[in-house]
């Protein structure tokens, strides 16, 4: 085999590769003489059939076949001998390939490729971060009890006395009869009949429920309203709408006492147990809180020290997804304020940096786990799978059984375990300088940025 090397610019490589025809002749003779010796056709013995008409048959199929084989031997034995670690697949074009009668001429192909960076370890140990960490306050679980008495409270008619004396107020349940029009004319999803309307409460149209205080059973009463823009139905988005109310019962919520009661409603053995769940839940989301913002200002802080170039190969693939996002959010009419107001060009030159300083990262993080020998063992993806699998509650054997048998499908879980590895990894050799601080601290600062998020 004989090798060129015809560019060496940057991380891009490319080199001509000859492979001579003896070679391939040789394993494609072997390949038709094995084939021949199972072969069956009409008119010969088992294993009898003549090299002329195996090769007449299967001659051009086995060529191409071996070809292929070569071809990947060659180029794998091309990076082999040179040490060399593509950052993808390499591009190959074969050149000359001849086939004329029953020989073969020499195999002559162009491997091209874009090299990995050499990546030097960052001194761990002179990042400095701070963690943020929050602790549950008792008013905040105070509010969450009230929250789930809310939820718990019990809906009680009015007496016919109360009734006397008072009307639909907020918080109270209404049960009515509904007829909207628009422009006089009835429209379909308009009319309802016993539904009820918790005055005050959300998820309807603006002025819907509020338009029915004051309202006792047995009245009817017009109100006008307007369909919001972004409204579901199109065809009633923005339109001003008249509904006919007719009120048919009126219940008030009576809300249970926050007591060792409603804690034996809920499941538990009293109060305090559920105090004590609620605490450890907000708590356990303060604490994942705190490690995004402290995997965020490590990501930040990595990626300023990611100065090597990155592979123009894999900036254009992250690129390209990223500006797929774009488009369907330009068309969808959901791009931030700032982004509608830039040009084209401006926003492609943005998200190509984003693109860039993502690649950047996420070689840093492979490489640091690479040098460290960090992998995810076959316990952790088993567990990350049943994990992914408990999101989908009734169809968790389904969904194992779709790992087992998309094995693609099981890797793109082990993208972000790794991640977290090498994030662990780092976190334990940085200076890490813990800062108690108010919830509303931890959460008024941004979870997430884009550019730090790694490919």
């Amino acid at each position: 085999m004989q090798v060129t090397e015809t560019l060496s610019d940057g991380l891009k490589r490319a080199f001509t590769v000859v492979v001579p025809a003896g070679d391939i002749e040789t394993r494609r003779t072997a390949r038709l003489t094995d084939l021949g010796k199972s072969l069956r056709l009409p008119g010969f013995r088992p294993g009898k059939v003549p090299m002329t008409i195996v090769r007449q048959r299967y001659g051009t199929a086995v060529t191409a076949e071996v070809v292929e084989e070569q071809v990947n031997e060659a180029t794998q034995k091309v990076m082999t001998d040179r040490g060399l670690r593509p950052a993808m697949q390499p591009k190959v074009e074969v050149i000359s390939l001849d086939t004329e009668g029953q020989g073969v001429k020499d195999l002559e192909f162009k491997v091209e490729m874009e090299l990995l960076p050499e990546i030097a370890m960052p001194d761990f140990s002179a990042i400095h971060l701070t963690r943020r960490k929050a602790e549950v306050q008792s008013e905040t679980v105070d509010k969450a009890l009230g929250e789930l008495a809310t939820r718990n409270r019990e809906l009680v008619d009015l007496t016919p006395e109360e009734l006397e004396t008072r009307t639909a107020a907020n918080g109270d349940v209404l049960t009515v009869d509904y007829l909207g029009r628009i422009d006089g004319e009835a429209f379909a999803g308009g009319t309802g009949s016993d539904m009820d309307v918790e005055l005050g409460g959300t998820g309807f149209i603006p002025g819907f429920s509020d338009g029915m205080i004051g309202m006792k059973p047995g009245e009817t009463r017009m109100i006008d309203v307007t369909f919001p823009e972004e409204y579901g139905a199109k065809e009633l988005a923005g339109k001003a709408a008249t509904f006919e109310i007719t009120a048919k019962k009126l219940r008030t919520a009576k809300l249970p006492e926050i007591d060792d009661e409603l804690g034996k409603k809920l499941g538990f053995e009293g109060l305090e147990p559920v105090r004590a769940a609620i605490t450890e839940q907000m708590q356990r989301e303060y604490d994942q809180l705190a490690r995004m913002r402290l995997k965020r200002e490590l990501l930040d802080s990595l990626s300023s020290t990611a100065s090597f170039p990155a592979p123009e190969g894999m900036v254009e693939a992250e690129f390209t997804q990223i500006w797929q996002r774009i488009e369907a959010d330009r068309a969808a009419d959901k791009l931030d304020e700032e982004d509608k107001a830039k040009d084209e060009d401006t926003l492609k030159s943005e998200y190509r940096a984003i693109a860039e300083r993502r690649v950047r990262l996420g070689l840093l993080l492979a490489e640091i786990g690479r040098v460290n020998s960090l992998t995810v063992g076959a316990d952790e993806m088993t567990r990350a799978m049943r994990m992914e699998a408990s999101r989908y509650q009734g169809q968790e054997q389904q969904v194992m059984e779709f790992f087992r048998t998309n094995p693609q499908a099981a890797e793109s879980l082990r993208g972000p375990l790794f991640e977290d590895k090498v994030v662990d990894y780092v976190l334990e050799l940085a200076t890490v300088d813990d800062v108690i601080v108010t919830p509303e601290e931890l959460v008024a600062e941004p979870a997430s940025d884009t550019a730090s998020a790694p490919a």
